[in-house]
């Protein structure tokens, strides 16, 4: 009997990425399709179905060869019924995203939190490295986590485990979060917030080469700070040190509770490499325990677009 494969696949607001991967963790073939999110995102799911039977037909394989599909969503999930309380960017509000994908493409389909799926797919086949205990941070617009106990991810008595973005970094008069709150980590941590602190900064240091490329682009991005960090600009070096600050605070804090094995970092913001790991490690070991912090190795992800539907593959082949 030939081995099976699983299908991961990955929903992003743009994209959704897909692969059929085998038991090994490797991919066999991979692809991308576009979200769909018209009409509150309900031809999503056809979508995928039509591109699992597509891609079955042109490598010549029987639907018989998939196993399961495991997927990772964005939004507020309810991990055992796959069902979405909320997806902003992709119009759903109480979809049953499970029991939809399952009648349509005549798999099982295991559901769980985009970042989650990522931190799966570090964890079995980058830089987790196999590490059973780690806390995954994802970079991008937003900021993402997943924290992986004994091999398992936290999910939490309602599914809200590791909403490592939404930890309160500034108590009071910080910036306004899309969760509603105010002062949350994302708002500081994410490629949004480098950018929008960087932009406050201008005010104070006009001579910084941020306000020319401010002048030319209307705008800055977080790797414009960076570039500018590496060339010794003092405004930018300033908001580098601000944002390691709080995001060493938070993972010092959470790292002090889970003696976690490996911290990985992934997402958009993760490119900067050592320019953001050495200064996120300084101030990571002026919070965290001794032994914690010897406990825990910083790696940056390796697996980039594709921790999603390796996780998610992880996922399925979990049952």
């Amino acid at each position: 009997m030939s081995e099976k494969w699983f299908v991961g696949v990955d929903i992003g607001g743009t994209t959704i990425k897909m692969a059929f991967v085998n038991s090994y963790g490797e991919i066999v073939t991979k692809w991308e399709i576009p979200t769909n999110t018209s009409d509150a995102g309900k031809h999503i799911t056809t979508d995928i179905a039509r591109a699992i039977d597509e891609k079955c037909e042109e490598l010549g394989q029987g639907k018989s060869k998939l196993a399961a599909i495991g997927m990772g969503a964005p939004g507020f999930i309810e991990m055992k019924t796959g069902f979405i309380y909320h997806a902003v960017n992709i119009g759903w509000r109480d979809f049953p995203l499970k029991d939809r994908l399952e009648m349509e493409s005549g798999l099982p389909v295991t559901v769980d939190n985009d970042a989650n799926i990522a931190a799966l797919g570090e964890m079995w086949r980058g830089a987790g490295d196999g590490a059973k205990n780690l806390l995954c941070v994802t970079l991008g617009t937003g900021v993402g986590g997943g924290i992986v106990a004994n091999g398992q991810i936290l999910h939490g008595v309602n599914g809200m485990a590791g909403e490592i973005g939404h930890i309160t970094s500034i108590a009071e008069g910080g910036a306004p979060c899309n969760c509603g709150k105010t002062g949350c980590l994302e708002t500081i941590a994410s490629a949004t917030g480098i950018a929008r602190i960087a932009t406050e900064g201008l005010e104070k240091t006009p001579t910084s080469k941020l306000q020319a490329i401010f002048d030319e682009a209307g705008a800055i991005t977080s790797k414009d700070v960076f570039d500018a960090a590496a060339t010794g600009d003092s405004l930018a070096n300033e908001v580098l040190d601000e944002v390691c600050f709080h995001l060493g605070l938070a993972l010092a804090n959470l790292a002090n509770a889970l003696n976690p094995e490996k911290i990985v970092i992934g997402g958009g913001v993760s490119k900067a490499g050592d320019a953001l790991l050495n200064k996120l490690e300084k101030q990571f070991k002026r919070f965290a325990l001794e032994r914690v912090a010897e406990g825990a190795d910083f790696r940056i992800a390796t697996l980039g677009n594709d921790a999603g539907v390796i996780g998610g593959a992880w996922l399925a082949k979990q049952g």
